[in-house]
Parts: structure tokens; sequence; C-alpha cells
């Protein structure tokens, strides 16, 4: 803190002459949106329920089958939470940026048909060039969404449709050729999702990052553009979330029992952003949470294994409906509770005050305004109350109680 001319405290320059105060809320759009840090209570709450609710979906299925949770039965229980989370992650990358990927679902069932199409060739030779078309595929629909400045999830149905035409051409169910067993490294791709899950939302919980990635969240207009920065990070969720669900569905067709069915692919997407939603990412984007991905992905799977073994059938489309369903109520949540606190009506002063020479006074932190003094001096001098009063208002006279000497008559 500095002081001006007159005594007064003022907040810190830049070297560009720009108080460090508006610097810091930049991306926060002080004049439509909410400067500040966002609360994460909310999510702490929620995650806690989560976590209450998966011991108790996990119980339920150790009390059914205790198989499920031990040897092969739990690796491949392990594979099925690194599947599902790669297009959780997918699908929370998108929405974190404000422009949700509803292409993901039909992206990963089209890479689980080509590595059950291609396995045979080898995992490099079919994860490159499947690699390739992910990244310029997710290019383009960040192009549309970024140039155009449309909605994510509308262009990314257009895209979804397009995808859909590919797999529609294939009408019976395609039996894996390759002979990758992901079961032998089922251990690191649990361990390898949930560090991914974890650390982006610790790094999406730092102020200047989850206002970064959240930059293309509207705040006033939606139509308006948001800038050059905010439509970089959109691509590159974009194209980050689209090679993501291609991965995970390779790895969900490895993981399988040996054949993929082609369909359109749209409920894993249904069951992707359920999910991600259950685990406390605000559909408006921006907001989420920390371990709130990880344990809905493990909620969810072993909601599914505990289903088998009541030999119940329940679809995709049932089970993303209903997380979808709840995740909109967790939503409101997050934004009622996890915005940031509203500022104070005006300046308060805290620690030690000292008077200036303006009559306010100053701290290290604040500024108050002083009342101002009382005017107990009038402005001008009272007019004489005399029963004579001068005909010339310019010659009354004010505090003489005698006459002049130096304007007299006979002068």
């Amino acid at each position: 803190m500095g002081y001006d001319q007159s005594g007064r405290t003022v907040p810190p320059e830049t070297s560009s002459g720009v108080p460090a105060a508006v610097l810091e809320n930049v991306f926060d759009d002080p004049t439509h949106g909410e400067p500040g840090r966002d609360r994460i209570a909310v999510h702490v709450v929620w995650e806690f329920a989560l976590l209450a609710g998966l011991a108790a979906v996990t119980w339920l299925l150790w009390r059914e089958d205790s198989d499920a949770l031990r040897g092969g039965a739990l690796k491949t229980l392990l594979v099925d939470v690194a599947g599902l989370g790669l297009l959780t992650l997918a699908a929370g990358l998108s929405l974190r940026a404000a422009a949700v990927n509803l292409a993901i679902g039909p992206v990963a069932l089209a890479a689980a048909l080509h590595y059950a199409e291609q396995g045979d060739r080898g995992a490099r030779e079919v994860l490159l060039p499947a690699l390739a078309v992910a990244a310029v595929a997710g290019l383009a629909l960040a192009l549309a969404v970024v140039v155009l400045h449309v909605p994510g999830w509308a262009a990314s149905l257009a895209g979804a449709a397009g995808v859909i035409v590919w797999l529609e051409r294939r009408t019976a169910p395609v039996t894996v050729q390759g002979d990758y067993d992901p079961r032998r490294a089922a251990l690191y791709l649990f361990v390898g999702f949930a560090a991914v899950a974890v650390l982006g939302g610790l790094f999406g919980a730092i102020k200047p990052v989850r206002r970064l990635i959240g930059r293309f969240r509207p705040v006033a207009d939606p139509a308006r553009r948001r800038g050059a920065v905010a439509a970089s990070v959109t691509a590159l969720a974009l194209v980050g979330s689209t090679v993501l669900a291609m991965l995970g569905g390779m790895l969900i067709a490895a993981n399988g029992d040996g054949t993929v069915a082609p369909g359109t692919g749209l409920d894993w997407s249904v069951l992707a952003v359920g999910t991600v939603l259950l685990g406390g990412t605000s559909a408006y984007g921006r907001r989420g949470g920390i371990f709130g991905a990880l344990l809905s992905v493990c909620l969810v799977v072993v909601f599914l294994a505990w289903t088998v073994a009541h030999d119940w059938t329940v679809s995709r489309w049932a089970v993303g409906g209903a997380a979808l369903g709840v995740g909109l109520l967790v939503t409101r949540l997050v934004e009622a509770f996890g915005r940031p606190r509203p500022a104070p009506p005006g300046p308060r002063a805290s620690g030690p005050q000292r008077p200036t020479g303006d009559g306010t006074l100053s701290s290290g932190w604040a500024m108050t305004p002083a009342p101002e003094p009382a005017d107990t001096w009038p402005s001008v001098l009272p007019m004489r109350t005399d029963t004579d009063t001068p005909v010339d208002a310019w010659e009354a006279p004010r505090w003489e109680s005698e006459p002049r000497r130096w304007d007299a008559d006979d002068r």
C-alpha cells in the first residue's frame, strides 16, 4: 500500500500502472461476473455423501457376491472404472470449459469397433491412426465452436451425428481381434485414472486456473465472444476430450466380453455426462470438486456390478438418466453455495488506524472515510440586525460598532 499527495492510502500498482487488485480479477469480468474465490465447502460436503454412498453399495455387492471384489473379477472391475473414468474425464474437461462435448459416446464406440476390427495388427498400429483421427475430429469441433462461437452441445451433437452415420454401416456385433488384456495392468490403469482425476480437481480448485479454464462461460449475453484466451482454452479442452473418449472406448472394448455391438453411442455420452455432474461439476462450467469424479465413477461401476450380481438388466440409458437427474440438482447446489461471497457494501477498516491530514482514517489493509467535521463557522459573516439598514447593501456594516473613520461624510 502507498500514499497519495493528500495522505490517503492507495492500492499498489504494477509496472503498467494498473492496480494489482484489478489484475487479480482480470479473468472474472468484475463488471458482469462474480469476482472472488469460489467456495469449496459445498463440494467437500457432497463428496463425503458420495463416499458414504460408495461404501454402502460396495457393502451390498460384497454381501451379494464377495467374489466380485477379489481375484480376476476385481481386476475387471478396476479396468471398468478406468474405462468409464476416461469418458468421464472427457466429459468433465469439456464441461469445465463450458462447452460440453456430447460426441464422446459415439467417438468411444467408433474407437471400440476400430479396435475390434484391427486389433490383430498390434496395439501401436491400431492406436496411432485412431489418435490422429480423434485429434483432427476434435480440432474440427473446436474450430466450429470457437470460430462461430456457438454452444458446444449443439456443435458436438452435429459431430456425433456424423460419427453415427459411420457406425450405422455395421449391423452385427464385431468380435475383438486383438489379444491385449488390460486386466494384467488393472491396478496401474486404476491408479493412473485416479491420479489424473484428483490432480485435475486440485488444479481446478486454484483460483487463476479455475477462472482460466471457465473463461468461455458467459457472464452477460451468451452470444458475445469471450476473447482469444477463452477460445484457445476451449479448443484445447475439446480436442483433449475427444482424444480421451477414443482411449476410453478402446479400453472398454479390450476389457469386454469379446464382442462390440454397434449402435449410436449416445448412451455412453449420457452416462459420462451424468457421472461427471453427479461428481459435482457444474452444468454451467467452471466449478467442480476435487474427488467428485473419482467417487462418482466408482459408485456407478460398483452399482452396475451389483445389478449384475442380482441378474438384473439395467441399461446405460437408465443409469445415465438417473445420474443426470441427480447431477442437475447438485449443479443447483454448487451454483447456489459455491459462488464467491458477496462483496461488502463499502470499504471497512481493519487493523490499527491512524488519522490523516484530510480527515480520514488509514490502516494497512483497508480505508474507512471518517465523518466530516461539523461546520461550526458560517461561510459568511452574519449581517447586523439593526433597525436602520443602509440603502446600499454593499455598504452594510457587519462587525463594526462605531462609525468608520476613513469614509466619514465630511471627508
